[in-house]
């Protein structure tokens, strides 16, 4: 708590040398697209995790017959495709991961 207190106020504590100096990496670095898709997957999993809490906290508090009565029929049917393609990307995925000597 301390140490982020006074990072915040700009007030750096004298450290000792050992301390400061950086650790060589341990890893090889990452390329710009590899960290892209680092970045990009982890965009997704938390959409993912977010959409699955939001039609979660709906089937818990509301029946399918309601969604239905009160959604745009449109809108519901252009979410639902939408939900259908990503599943079937999903299930692509999940294929390419478990055919064997894909790892």
């Amino acid at each position: 708590m301390f140490f982020v207190r006074v990072a915040v106020l700009g007030i750096i504590p004298s450290m000792p040398p050992r301390l400061l100096k950086p650790s060589p990496p341990t890893a090889p670095s990452l390329t710009i697209e590899e960290v892209r898709i680092v970045a990009d997957l982890r965009v997704m999993h938390a959409k993912v995790q977010e959409l699955f809490q939001i039609i979660d906290a709906l089937k818990q508090r509301h029946s399918g017959k309601d969604v239905h009565a009160y959604s745009d029929p449109r809108l519901l049917a252009d979410d639902i495709a939408k939900v259908d393609e990503i599943y079937l990307w999903f299930v692509k995925l999940k294929e390419e991961r478990d055919r064997p000597g894909s790892k």
